[in-house]
């Protein structure tokens, strides 16, 4: 078993007028690579988006609480899917991971233009009836501002979120991780501006991850000022929920007919699962024996 050494860090800084999260994330942004063998802009825009899902998970109560998050989009990566429960477990993938791009102006992955323009959705199913939905368009398809611009919209918290990847030269994983802090609805008008000013004057994330700070650092370096409390760390990880029984449960609720069609082709089928990879392959004998069993 891997030992992970990524975690999150949650929070609170003025007088708990501000809430704040910040995560280390290599480790999880490294296994999703290596489960979808993904080209470094995709690596980098899916490893944004699992940081930033593993945050946003650790924000619900629930135990069995669910969050997606989904991006539609007009670029050649097509788009992104990620979901995340409330114990730091994440899971994702690019519908295209092959995406090659030249660097942008800066000499930087172009997660921008690699996404271009589209649509996020968050989904929270949080054991209700119906799921939550909250739906923007994307902003800059940095994913970072794109976050910040749906908590504004979406949930009403003004808040600000930095998400980074950083590479090495042969396209592993060399850091990653990022940070939410989200002002509360009581925060006085003063600890709004300062929050303001600190936020526009700090360095990237990537410039932090590349200086090796942790999530504390972090946290420290925008919110020292604030009096920063540390409430608590828990470990985050790439994780796939997936079973030769779940997809088994999925093939049984085709109905018998579906299956019965299977049985007659007399040929085993595969199931992928899109988040890790992997392929299920069920011959003749196990479809006859799911057909028993129904």
């Amino acid at each position: 078993m891997q030992d992970y050494q990524d975690y999150i860090v949650r929070a609170t800084a003025g007088n708990n007028q501000i809430r704040a999260f910040a995560a280390t994330t290599r480790d999880m942004v490294e296994a999703a690579r290596v489960a979808h063998n993904s080209a470094p802009v995709a690596t980098a825009a899916l490893g944004r988006l699992l940081t930033g899902g593993a945050m946003m998970g650790v924000m619900m109560k629930g135990e069995k609480d669910l969050l997606t998050i989904q991006i539609k989009c007009t670029g050649p990566m097509k788009g992104l899917t990620v979901t995340a429960d409330s114990h730091g477990n994440v899971k994702g993938y690019a519908i295209d991971p092959t995406v090659m791009l030249p660097p942008n102006y800066l000499g930087k992955l172009d997660v921008g233009a690699a996404i271009d323009q589209g649509m996020l959705s968050v989904i929270k199913d949080m054991g209700l009836k119906e799921p939550y939905v909250g739906q923007v368009q994307l902003t800059t398809a940095e994913i970072a501002d794109d976050l910040t611009y749906y908590f504004a919209s979406s949930e009403q918290v003004p808040s600000s979120v930095g998400l980074g990847v950083l590479m090495n030269k042969n396209n592993t994983v060399k850091q990653a991780g990022g940070f939410i802090i989200q002002l509360m609805p009581f925060a006085d008008d003063d600890i709004v501006n300062r929050l303001e000013e600190k936020i526009n004057s700090i360095d990237s994330v990537t410039a932090m991850l590349d200086k090796e700070m942790t999530p504390e650092d972090i946290l420290s370096y925008i919110l020292g000022e604030f009096d920063l409390e540390i409430l608590d760390t828990m470990p985050t990880r790439f994780h796939c929920d997936c079973s030769k029984e779940r997809i088994e449960r999925a093939i049984v609720s085709l109905g018998r007919n579906e299956i019965e069609k299977m049985v007659k082709d007399n040929e085993p089928i595969q199931v992928h699962c899109h988040f890790c990879n992997k392929d299920y392959t069920f011959s003749t004998e196990e479809l006859k024996a799911i057909l028993k069993r129904k």
